[in-house]
């Protein structure tokens, strides 16, 4: 009797000091950025609520003296707790890259009496038992008989079972000698809530979640729209987040539309399939995989319609859920193989008139509209539709590199309905298939606007159609978020100050030459004491703070039709978009001789390629020796994806190339990507710049007064300090962000070595 009355007392002890840890130690002081949450999949969040620690704390019944072993370490938030109310804790995770995060957390932050460890949970630490409490946090895993026998006598086995996470069911075990009697505790009080998921993962503080709780709870809508309102989460975010807190696996379409069995689909209503916000994917054995918006689904009678017993749900957002609807619907009416179609059936298409059948003209527009869709969510920056023969090819260009996109089965005549589609939307005439054509139009998706601009290009099978995909509201990435090596980055921001002079930015067309002179401007509009203008073609960053002007050269307002009256408005710093001609190379240079600092772009292939690029433009040797501060050239190459990035072996005709006496540095380490969900599997996501950074100092002038060819003029350059791409380059690879192989694509062959 005595025991039972003591029970209640020393639980609510228990709990008392870890109300207090769970204020000294916040959630999101362990969260994982989002690439972390990628690498370490589901492992990424502790997966208890608050309550959920304090029912856990109570069930151990823990002693200030006790030593712990907690199986599943997750972020190292529980295990931090936990250290506040014991002597020691011993923590283990299978996931080595969440061992290792806990491990660094922890020891950051000076809880000395926690050991992480790397291994087999389910084993425990044989080595270092017995122990007085076992917290088994990795849920369906029942009691391993190894655990118990590493329990102390009187120690205690509590574990969370269940798969349910809204509902999962406490279990104590405790040893009294040879025997381990079983007690469940009831349901798990308080299910993980949204907010602390979204804080625990990093996406917000805990005012800001508060916050929206509070608007929510008064608009009468959810916390989850409510953040994405606010502008706190994105929806990907949200979905994230919800697949955390239901125990779900979250997908990409990029990911699921590899997948799909489009037989699955045609065997079930559609009408159930969009009330119920279901898409079956594809049946292994008895296990049938969906995709869903609703985490609250319960699929189990789909699997028995389609003859499997158990469901793999897979959370998906609902953009991501619109692209598998299309790609399903446009599969399920795809065309007939070509060699299937008789010559008088191919004849009838050629003949017809696309307009004149209004279901094969809303087919279209489907067609047309979700591959507006698949290309913005994979980050395209351009659409090819080719005809070659009687294939139909359909490519986005991601990351600067064309993928085929399979799941468009097209039809020579559904490319041209596609292809006049186009040509409705961006004004062009679509009786004319002799010429090329070119115009634009503008899209809205969720909160961002796109510019397309569309080409049309007779060919010899058909006409093929090319869009342009430009974001109209993406973030100005600053100086640091480009990437720039240290040096370059200091030197930029240097030049930025000058009073007056040319800086120019070259490079291919699609080298990022605007965002890097946009980097520029947010320094320069920071600082009140200076006015900037621009003239571009077209505006692609809306600045607040900075004069920007649109050319419009149908009415006579041209790049130098702008600079002559900029000259006029007492500015202190001007941006032209683009040196174009003779006319705007001069009032550039005219600008910064009367004390203007001007910034601009140019097409040239390197830095000292830029000064013959001006002798071209008939400038004179001396105004452009006097003026010109500083030439950037760059090239964009692939960045490694930070989801799955690891070291990888140099290649060795590569290393050939870059050293070709075999003088490769000691500390040269190459990495790779693996291949993820967040980039999908291709192991790159987005592209950086690779720069070569030439300062005009007094030598590089003398030489551009003389008018040296180029060479010599490069070797001056490369004397004077001139940091080469190759130089920028081997950087980006040593610091994990460019893989090895990509450098053949990015730099001449003759530049792969050392220059001098």
């Amino acid at each position: 009797m005595s025991s039972s009355d003591s029970r209640p007392e020393r639980r609510l002890q228990a709990s008392v000091p870890l109300r207090k840890a769970l204020q000294q130690v916040p959630r999101q002081t362990f969260a994982l950025d989002v690439s972390e949450q990628q690498v370490s999949g589901h492992g990424a969040f502790s997966g208890t609520s608050d309550e959920q620690l304090v029912s856990l704390v109570r069930a151990a019944r823990l002693t200030p003296d006790d030593r712990v072993l907690e199986i599943g370490t997750g972020i190292g938030y529980r295990a931090a707790l936990v250290s506040r109310l014991v002597s020691e804790v011993h923590t283990i995770d299978s996931v080595k890259f969440l061992a290792d995060h806990a491990r660094q957390k922890l020891d950051a932050l000076g809880f000395d009496n926690v050991h992480t460890h790397f291994g087999d949970g389910l084993a425990g630490l044989a080595a270092e038992a017995p122990f007085d409490a076992i917290l088994v946090m990795v849920p369906g895993v029942g009691v391993p008989a190894k655990l118990l026998s590493q329990l102390a006598d009187s120690g205690r086995l509590v574990a969370l079972v269940g798969t349910d996470t809204t509902r999962r069911k406490l279990l104590r075990v405790t040893r009294e000698g040879d025997e381990f009697p079983e007690e469940m505790l009831g349901v798990g009080t308080d299910a993980i809530q949204l907010g602390d998921i979204v804080v625990e993962m990093g996406l917000a503080d805990r005012e800001r979640v508060e916050q929206g709780a509070r608007k929510a709870a008064a608009s009468g809508q959810r916390l989850g729209e409510e953040l994405i309102e606010e502008g706190v989460i994105d929806e990907v975010a949200l979905y994230r987040a919800l697949a955390v807190q239901r125990g779900m696996k979250f997908e990409t379409a990029q990911i699921l539309l590899r997948r799909i069995d489009r037989e699955l689909y045609r065997a079930v209503s559609q009408a159930y399939l969009e009330h119920s916000h279901v898409l079956p994917i594809r049946r292994d054995g008895a296990r049938l995989q969906v995709a869903t918006t609703d985490p609250a689904g319960n699929f189990g009678g789909l699997a028995v319609a389609l003859g499997a017993s158990e469901v793999d749900t897979y959370l998906v957002t609902p953009r991501d859920f619109r692209r598998i609807w299309a790609a399903l619907r446009l599969g399920k009416a795809a065309s007939p193989e070509p060699d299937a179609v008789d010559e008088a059936t191919q004849q009838e298409s050629r003949d017809r008139d696309l307009f004149a059948d209004n279901a094969f003209d809303a087919r279209m527009v489907a067609i047309f509209e979700a591959m507006l869709l698949d290309a913005v969510a994979e980050r395209a920056s351009d659409i090819h539709l080719e005809v070659y023969d009687e294939e139909v090819r359909v490519r986005f260009r991601i990351d600067g590199e064309l993928h085929d996109i399979d799941h468009y089965a097209l039809s020579k005549l559904e490319l041209r309905g596609l292809i006049n589609i186009l040509k409705i939307n961006a004004g062009l005439d679509i009786a004319e298939r002799r010429l090329p054509q070119g115009g634009r139009f503008r899209r809205r998706a969720g909160e961002t606007s796109f510019d397309l601009r569309v080409q049309t290009q007779p060919s010899l099978y058909g006409e093929h159609g090319i869009m342009r995909i430009l974001p109209q509201d993406q973030h100005v990435l600053t100086i640091e978020e480009l990437g720039f090596p240290p040096k370059i980055a200091s030197q930029y921001r240097r030049l930025l100050d000058s009073p007056g002079g040319l800086i120019l930015v070259v490079g291919p067309t699609g080298s990022g030459k605007s965002t890097t002179l946009y980097a520029g401007l947010q320094v320069l509009a920071k600082d009140a004491s200076r006015k900037v203008i621009t003239v571009e073609d077209p505006i692609e960053y809306s600045m607040h703070g900075i004069q920007q002007t649109q050319v419009k050269p149908e009415i006579g307002f041209a790049f130098h039709n702008a600079m002559r009256a900029f000259v006029r408005e007492d500015p202190d710093v001007i941006l032209v978009g683009e040196i174009r001609d003779k006319e705007t190379a001069l009032e550039a240079v005219r600008a910064s001789q009367t004390g203007h600092l001007v910034l601009s772009t140019l097409h040239s292939n390197d830095a000292v390629d830029a000064v013959q690029r001006l002798f071209d433009l008939d400038m004179h040797a001396n105004s452009i020796a006097s003026e010109l501060l500083a030439v950037i050239a760059q090239r964009l190459a692939k960045r490694i994806c930070k989801a799955c990035r690891e070291p990888a072996e140099p290649e060795p005709e590569i290393l050939a190339e870059l050293f070709p006496h075999g003088d490769v540095p000691a500390d040269f380490q190459a990495y790779r990507g693996a291949g993820c969900s967040v980039c999908g599997g291709r192991g790159t996501r987005g592209r950086i710049a690779v720069l070569e950074f030439l300062r005009a100092d007094k030598s590089v002038r003398a030489g551009v007064t003389r008018r040296l060819p180029v060479d010599e003029l490069r070797q001056i350059a490369l004397d004077a300090g001139m940091i080469t791409m190759r130089d920028s380059a081997l950087w980006l690879v040593n610091e994990g962000m460019v893989p090895l192989a990509e450098l053949p694509r990015v730099l001449p062959a003759e530049r792969m070595a050392p220059e001098k």
